[in-house]
């Protein structure tokens, strides 16, 4: 299977947890969700990184940087998905 067959796996398995849950931005900071790089699609990542400083603002699929909410232990199963640490206070 290709990298990009694999990317879109991935991207394809993110947009479902999505579709099956509560809109993303609801779920943010509530119990049993984790941040999730590397697998957002252009467009669909959660929160600003170092290149911008908002939501849906993504250019291309499968960013490092980029995040999104999922379950918690879904980061692990997608590829490429790398769990994001918590920011130190």
């Amino acid at each position: 299977m290709s990298n990009k067959n694999l990317i879109k796996s991935a991207l394809t398995s993110v947009m479902a947890v999505g579709l099956v849950t509560v809109s993303s931005a609801a779920m943010a900071g509530k119990p049993g969700m984790e941040k999730c790089m590397g697998v957002a699609a252009a467009g669909k990542n959660d929160c600003g990184t170092s290149q911008h400083a908002c939501a849906g603002m993504s250019k291309t699929d499968g960013q490092a940087e980029e995040w999104v909410y999922v379950k918690e232990g879904t980061c692990s199963k997608l590829a490429g998905g790398k769990i994001k640490p918590a920011k130190k206070s």
